[in-house]
């Protein structure tokens, strides 16, 4: 029987709407009440209605095919073997290899691992092209897909300095790796970065898609998807608009470029909203930061443990990091529905506001020279560092509120003999061709207050 459950009952309209909640405000100002606006400049507005949308914007998200990944930094070649056969017993989906030496051996590492349907990502502290082709090599006899996010830029922008390679410059070894292995994915973007030192949300974008399109202005031969490596945070619904706005710039640009490939997101949870004090609190962060992720339309979702501030990895964080992905996938069934958002006036007007906003930026940088040039000269740090100061003022404040730690604060708790590794931004003197941009979370100059009392 195909009928309309609500034909019986009036539509009410938009100015209706509105109309009674004025009413209910008792003279109170309507916009100064309930309007309020973003570190992004959007006015969010108490309700959306049919009568003020337009159209759906054509993102496609495939929520069904997210993977499970999860981290393995590699030093030594059996424990990490040993934690990669444990870790996609226990529900891991796919593998991100990180790699600080080209000495290790890396044959023995893929040669012991079932990865004929696990996804790899790789995470290089170098660029080697010999090193990437002998991966590649394995790759191939043993049907391995393989992601090798490369970013040279990301590289300048985070440590100051490129990659040293044999060739003359970073571009010219991707261009040889690009032409030498056509059917791999080589190149990514670190969109994380941004993120973690204080952009807001547009300019995540408009940096991302600027640092993208230096690749395709220098890299003819990109036959494979790109990688875009990103952080959410806790503004829910904005982060799952961030996340559709992203695909939709990255796809009108790469148009102009004739890449016909949708990019590939690898998402994981901000650091820069974490805690060290009442860290389980952390654990209710990263879950709603994967709801977002899976949602907005993540490839991949790799969580955070809860403990990583201040632990070495261990097994227990990391279970409870795979088991929080673990519960949205199988229990809460966030992978049973593609396009989840489509059809909410609020996500897809967030996503159309983002993605005009992002793309004005991003033609603002490419009219002054482009991304490079910007980011040499200090502009793109400089941006990101008025931004991140003003959201360091609403959390001094209390404005912007890091449950434990700048309000319900628990004085008993004490973490000074617990800390394995140095949770605070570190210093590292060396010279660089620039500045670089600093990841730093929120709560780090509260945190080391607190610990200079105990």
């Amino acid at each position: 029987m195909n009928s309309n459950l609500f034909e019986d009952f009036d539509p009410v309209s938009s100015k209706q709407w509105k109309q009674k909640i004025q009413f209910e405000l008792k003279g109170a100002d309507y916009n100064e009440t309930l309007i309020w606006n973003s570190p992004e400049d959007i006015k969010v507005k108490p309700f959306y209605h049919k009568d003020e949308f337009t159209k759906s914007i054509p993102v496609a998200t495939k929520a069904t095919d997210f993977k499970i990944c999860q981290n393995i930094f590699v030093f030594d070649i059996d424990k990490s073997v040993e934690r990669a056969l444990d870790t996609l017993n226990r529900g891991a989906e796919s593998l991100r290899f990180t790699i600080e030496d080209e000495n290790i051996d890396i044959a023995a590492l893929l040669e012991k691992l079932p990865l004929k349907t696990v996804p790899v990502y790789f995470n290089f502290n170098f660029f080697s092209i010999d090193f990437v082709q002998k991966i590649d090599a394995i790759a191939r006899q043993k049907e391995i897909k393989i992601f090798y996010n490369i970013d040279p830029i990301g590289q300048l922008a985070r440590e100051g300095n490129w990659f040293v390679t044999s060739e003359k410059n970073n571009f010219d070894s991707l261009n040889t790796l690009c032409t030498a292995i056509p059917n791999s994915s080589i190149i990514s973007v670190d969109s994380s970065l941004y993120q973690n030192a204080g952009a807001n949300m547009v300019q995540q974008i408009a940096y991302s898609m600027a640092h993208v399109n230096e690749y395709f202005n220098r890299i003819p031969i990109i036959n494979q998807p790109i990688v875009f490596e990103i952080a959410v945070g806790t503004n829910y619904f904005f982060e799952i608009a961030k996340l559709r706005a992203f695909r939709l710039l990255f796809n009108l640009i790469a148009k102009e470029y004739n890449h016909n490939l949708d990019c590939h997101l690898l998402v994981s949870p901000s650091k820069r909203n974490k805690t060290l004090y009442d860290y389980n609190v952390n654990m209710l962060r990263t879950t709603t930061e994967c709801m977002s992720a899976i949602l907005g339309g993540a490839d991949a979702v790799v969580n955070l443990p809860y403990d990583s501030l201040y632990h070495k990895d261990n097994e227990f964080g990391d279970r409870i990091a795979r088991n929080q992905l673990l519960v949205l996938k199988n229990e809460s069934y966030f992978d049973k529905v593609n396009n989840p958002a489509d059809g909410s006036y609020y996500i897809e007007t967030l996503t159309k506001q983002l993605a005009e906003k992002a793309l004005a930026l991003f033609k603002d940088i490419e009219a002054s020279g482009g991304f490079l040039k910007q980011l040499n000269e200090g502009i793109i740090k400089r941006k990101i560092q008025e931004n991140a100061d003003k959201e360091q003022e609403l959390f001094d404040s209390g404005k912007e509120v890091l449950l434990g730690t700048n309000k319900y604060p628990n004085k008993d708790d004490r973490m000074k003999h617990n800390l394995e590794l140095f949770p605070f931004v570190k210093i590292k003197p060396r010279k660089t061709l620039i500045n670089p941009i600093i990841e730093k979370r929120l709560a780090e100059k509260k945190e080391q207050e607190r610990l200079d009392l105990e």
